[in-house]
């Protein structure tokens, strides 16, 4: 795809991950792979095209994050942005897993790999201790891969705590608006700053929106992106040409803009995955447990029966803890330590559209910030197309949530009245559902009212559950949850949390301008009609989207193009290219 002009063929041997398959979630191990030698003892060398590639333990201890001199951090980020990194295989993941008996147990075994299940590996693996991880499917192939798509502390929550006299929710969205600017931080390959502007069809709601934005402004403090801002009509109409100046027998007399964060959703929890394997986690994805196991004479859970999906082969792996991070399904995970457990899990449903790129410009959303309903619906701009969501209903929960008609209907009604285009149900490219974890009372009357706060329990011996919460405080509820493990196994970690401090891999080292680099020592090589190899331009589309999607691992995926061949694009008009597709998803 786009090899550097002096060529190399120092990555031409590459070791694999499990090949995965969700389109937008395929592990980035490809870029991983490299040659290393001389690790531990309990180095394991695998054959990759005639050389060697050595893994590592992927447990971490004390002495591992000593070694090397300097802090604990010090040597995690190491490990972490080391160039000839490794991310073992799915077969080496497993058999670390397999090797976890009774003599020999795992500190924390995590069940989920969300969002959640990969903050809560990464963040116990950063602390020196010994983590395995498995995920019944694929990583963010549930609700953290269907979301908004915003990292944001929630409008909606400061106007209940104002009105309400909430300090609950009030405490949620400094909270969240904390955790948001980390986020962003964390992984800014896959996370940016969005302005998203809210209409005011009367000189009243112009103040009020102004007046509530200023204060979101405030509640963020230190963490602020962008101030907010009031545009006039004309303004407005300048940055978002879609907009109506005519809406519910009313004139448009301006728009406030404010700011959250945007990103890459799923790839954000990929990312997770794979720091959480480069700092020692043993993860493994299309592993399901189908029991626990527990103390002999005893209740407490000390590991759990784990089948492989792929291959069909059961096998325990103890733990002195386990997490369960299941989201929408973490009520049956806790059923299989007691199945007359009382359900702590009221699950909303969340519907998405996507539009054609003509319903919003680049770089701008829209907010629509009271439906027939009282709920708020965005427009944003997501990878050259617009997404419109969401809604906000109870409903059950299923493996493949699909959208229903009427709340699709719903979220074009609630766009049309603020558009000058014609809104049309043949407009609708795609849609989805994704199914929410809230931890409340099954039998409230609606979902939107309820908090977005997040609940650690350990309701049974042994088993640390951690649920709620939204996307933007996956850290903060991961370190929620280590602590709760820590306290439960009377384990011993070597330092506290790190991951304020830890960027995903791509990330450390990575800026907006990195896209330039790809760009101007790349070229295309791809295979035309005829079979011959020719050479084709590095676009700034196509640079830019590898660098927004692999950080700083850019050049890696461009290596393997050269060697492979790989630079054509898969679909006109997009920036995705074979290997980014086959290897590593689109």
């Amino acid at each position: 795809m786009f090899p550097r002009k002096s060529s190399s063929k120092k990555w031409k041997n590459v070791l694999h991950l499990s090949s995965i398959t969700f389109s937008e979630t395929k592990i980035m191990a490809r870029f991983f792979g490299a040659r290393r030698v001389g690790v531990t003892a309990a180095t394991l060398a695998v054959a990759v095209g005639g050389s060697y590639v050595a893994l590592r333990d992927p447990y971490v201890s004390s002495s591992d994050l000593a070694g090397g001199g300097g802090t604990a951090l010090e040597a995690i980020r190491r490990k972490i942005t080391d160039p000839v990194a490794v991310v073992p295989s799915r077969a080496v993941q497993e058999s670390y897993l397999v090797a976890a008996n009774s003599s020999n147990p795992l500190d924390i075994l995590v069940v989920g790999g969300g969002a959640t299940g990969c903050g809560v590996a990464l963040d116990a693996v950063t602390r020196g201790l010994r983590v395995g991880l498995v995920e019944r499917d694929d990583f963010s192939s549930g609700t953290s891969s269907r979301s908004t798509k915003l990292i944001h502390g929630g409008v909606r929550y400061l106007e209940k705590a104002v009105f309400n006299l909430d300090y609950g929710q009030l405490k949620l969205v400094f909270h969240a608006l904390e955790e948001r600017k980390q986020v962003i931080d964390n992984a800014p390959h896959l996370c940016h700053a969005l302005p998203c502007m809210t209409p005011c069809f009367s000189w009243f709601e112009a103040l009020y929106y102004w007046v509530g934005l200023k204060m979101y402004d405030l509640v963020a403090g230190r963490r602020l992106l962008h101030l907010s801002r009031y545009y006039s009509a004309q303004e407005s109409v300048e940055l978002f040409p879609t907009l109506a100046r005519k809406g519910k027998d009313k004139s448009l007399k301006g728009t406030v803009v404010y700011y959250d964060g945007q990103m890459n959703d799923a790839r954000v929890n990929v990312g997770l995955a794979c720091t959480a394997a480069l700092a020692g986690a043993a993860v493994l994805n299309h592993a399901e447990v189908v029991s626990f196991l527990k103390e002999d004479g005893g209740e407490r859970i000390i590991g759990a029966r784990i089948r492989d999906n792929l291959s069909g082969r059961e096998f325990d792996a103890y733990a002195k803890v386990v997490v369960n991070a299941g989201g929408p399904f973490c009520d049956s995970v806790r059923k299989l330590a007691d199945k007359d457990a009382n359900p702590i899990i009221c699950p909303s449903s969340g519907v998405h559209i996507v539009l054609p790129d003509y319903y919003s410009p680049d770089g701008m959303g829209l907010i629509v910030p009271k439906t027939k309903d009282g709920r708020v619906v965005f427009m944003l701009p997501w990878l050259g197309r617009t997404i419109a969501g969401t809604t906000d209903s109870s409903t059950s929960i299923t493996m493949l949530p699909e959208p229903h008609e009427d709340e699709i209907e719903f979220i074009l009604d609630a766009i049309c009245d603020y558009l000058n285009v014609k809104v049309r149900r043949t407009d609708v490219l795609s849609a989805w559902s994704g199914i929410r974890p809230l931890a409340t009372d099954p039998n409230a009357k609606n979902t939107e009212s309820i908090s977005r706060d997040h609940v650690v329990c350990e309701d049974f011996p042994g088993l640390v559950t951690i649920t709620g919460g939204k996307w933007t405080t996956y850290r903060s509820m991961a370190e929620d949850a280590v602590d709760a493990a820590i306290k439960s196994g009377k384990l011993n970690p070597a330092n506290r949390s790190l991951t304020s401090n830890i960027r995903l891999v791509g990330g450390d080292g990575w800026d907006p301008a990195f896209f330039t680099v790809l760009a101007q020592e790349y070229v295309r090589m791809k295979v035309a009609h005829s079979g011959k190899i020719v050479p084709g331009v590095m676009d700034t589309a196509a640079a830019k989207h590898l660098s927004h999607s692999y950080g700083t691992m850019a050049e890696r995926v461009a290596v393997i193009a050269q060697n492979e061949n790989l630079g054509k694009r898969l679909a006109h008009g997009r920036p995705s290219t074979a290997p980014c597709d086959r290897d590593i998803g689109g």
